[in-house]
């Protein structure tokens, strides 16, 4: 098991991302602390953890209070008597879901979405690091996960706090990499999902939990009509992202930190911003003949 003899905390494990990552974080051995805003939801991923065999407990705390992050940790180094893996996955879109032109945004909104997916994640980094410090034998061999976004990455049209928020997670991770916790033997690294997160992500937080992707619920699967350069037989799945954090969770990823690591890809991002279309090498050909192509 990779997760074997480890505590691991993860915030905003009631639906997508977090509830399949406690899932698979259980099911390799961890014993994993399921934080989230919703009591209800954080129950019912304990009792899907607890259904399959692992072993868990839900704690509420909303990302955006200090005392009931600060509050959680402490919970979990109660119940398991230490802390190795903290998985910083909270986070909301911008209300609107990109509704709003940049002009009118308003400062209320700003910081509804900087509150969760920045200052959420800089007090769950901040408190693992106490607890890490004070594991029985000492810190050494702890990681911490931060969800940041393909939107940290590239500019994403409609929610520009998103994208600054997700980007002041990648600043986090690289400054507490090189110069904060390094030195503990605390490594930390984060995750940056393109495709393949749940449709939740965008619901309301009393909505139900659907447990699958956007592309899983968009019908049926046509690799050729997928936008994503990589074709596959099947969509991006939400645990398609999970399996990473828990490479990064788990010792394999030893001498790993300070990385923003693209997920669920598929080679999206290395694409050029030219919009070429379906016939470029034709069209490059025959601006080349033209003397055209200025590259």
């Amino acid at each position: 098991m990779r997760l074997a003899n480890k505590v691991a905390m993860i915030t905003g494990a009631g639906s997508g991302l977090g509830r399949v990552s406690s899932q698979l974080f259980a099911q390799e051995g961890a014993k994993v602390v399921i934080t989230d805003l919703s009591e209800t939801r954080a129950k019912e991923t304990l009792d899907l953890v607890h259904e399959a065999g692992g072993e868990a407990i839900a704690v509420k705390a909303d990302v955006t209070q200090e005392s009931e992050v600060e509050a959680a940790v402490e919970q979990a180094v109660e119940a398991y008597g230490r802390l190795d893996v903290m998985f910083a996955n909270a986070g909301i879109p911008a209300r609107g879901f990109g509704l709003t032109p940049f002009e009118e945004l308003t400062e209320e909104e700003w910081d509804e979405t900087n509150d969760v997916v920045l200052k959420g994640v800089f007090f769950a980094v901040k408190h693992a690091v106490r607890a890490m410090k004070g594991n029985p034998g000492g810190p050494q061999g702890s990681s911490i996960i931060c969800t940041s976004s393909a939107a940290s990455m590239v500019g994403y049209p409609g929610f520009p706090q998103y994208g600054a928020a997700k980007g002041g997670v990648n600043a986090l991770v690289r400054i507490c990499a090189a110069w904060e916790i390094g030195k503990y033997g605390i490594r930390i690294n984060a995750i940056c999902p393109t495709h393949g997160m749940s449709a939740n992500f965008i619901l309301p937080p009393d909505a139900p939990v659907l447990g699958r992707s956007h592309e899983e619920m968009g019908g049926e699967w046509i690799p050729e009509h997928s936008p994503i350069p990589l074709k596959l037989d099947r969509p991006p799945a939400i645990l398609d992202n999970a399996y990473p954090a828990l490479f990064l969770a788990s010792d394999e990823s030893m001498y790993m930190s300070g990385v923003s690591l693209p997920v669920t890809d598929g080679g999206t991002l290395a694409q050029v911003a030219i919009p070429f279309g379906d016939n470029w090498r034709e069209n490059l050909n025959d601006n080349a003949r033209k003397g055209s192509f200025n590259g």
